[in-house]
Parts: structure tokens; sequence; C-alpha cells
């Protein structure tokens, strides 16, 4: 009995430490406002760890990899225009050897869609990565759902 307690303590124990490394200096929120019987804002905002930044939409080939969001196709709405965002704070990045626009702390990312029904779910998936200035964690996708009422 007292062999079986001390193993179950040591799992949990290294349960909580091998929890507690894993990364996540970055948090997703959605949001929907209408701003008309017709039409509607999506929010998609990225809250950001102090020291931590995610990029742009528009980084150029061959450096990081850039935010990317995808909406999935629907009957219930279609998209108006691109997905916009704040303009990013831009410097030369030794490790890309190239000049990239990114967000410290967070970032509000915002697309207009056109509704086709009352009440509808907008879907779709993110991409991003995230750097710090020590290291880059891998990218990550994200799949959200976010209502229209």
């Amino acid at each position: 009995m007292k062999k079986l307690l001390t193993a179950l303590l040591l799992f949990i124990v290294f349960a909580i430490q091998g929890k507690a490394q894993i990364l996540a200096p970055v948090t997703w929120s959605y949001a929907a406002k209408k701003t008309s019987t017709t039409e509607a804002v999506i929010f998609i905002k990225a809250t950001i760890d102090d020291g931590w930044h995610v990029y742009s939409q528009f980084v150029k080939e061959g450096g990081p990899v850039k935010t990317t969001i995808t909406f999935a196709p629907s009957k219930t709405y279609a998209l108006i225009g691109s997905t916009i965002e704040p303009k990013p704070i831009s410097r030369m990045e030794k490790v890309f050897n190239m000049e990239v626009g990114f967000f410290e702390h967070s970032v509000i990312f915002q697309q207009k869609i056109k509704l086709s029904a009352k009440q509808t779910i907008v879907k779709g998936k993110l991409e991003y990565m995230t750097c710090n200035d020590e290291k880059c964690l891998p990218p990550d996708d994200i799949d959200f759902s976010i209502p229209v009422k």
C-alpha cells in the first residue's frame, strides 16, 4: 500500500511539472458584433504575454510564419473584404535577416461579414507563430467557432 501511495504521489508531481513546462504565451478570444441586420464584424483577439510577440498577416516569404486566418465557407454568411489588423511594430530581425511586422501585448484582427441568416456560427482556423528575443515556438493551429446573434 505504501509503494502504491508513493508511486501515485510521484506520478502527480511529474504530471504537474510536465504541465508547468508547456509554454502558452498567447491566449485567443473571439467575439462578433452585428452592425446592421445584414452585416457583422468578427473580432479575433490575441493576448500576448510580456516579452513575446505574434507576427502580422503580411510577412514576406523567408520570414517567420505569418498569422493566417481562414474562414470556413458557409451559406449563412459571406466575407466582405479581407481580415484587417492594426499597424504592426516593424523591425529588422537578425534570425530571418529581414524587416518583420509583429504585435506585442495584444492585437485584434477584424473581419466584416454579410449575413444571409438571422443567426449563424462563423467557423475557421488560425495559424500563428510566437517568438521572444531568445526563441520561437513551433507554429500553432487553432480552430474557432464564433456565434453571431
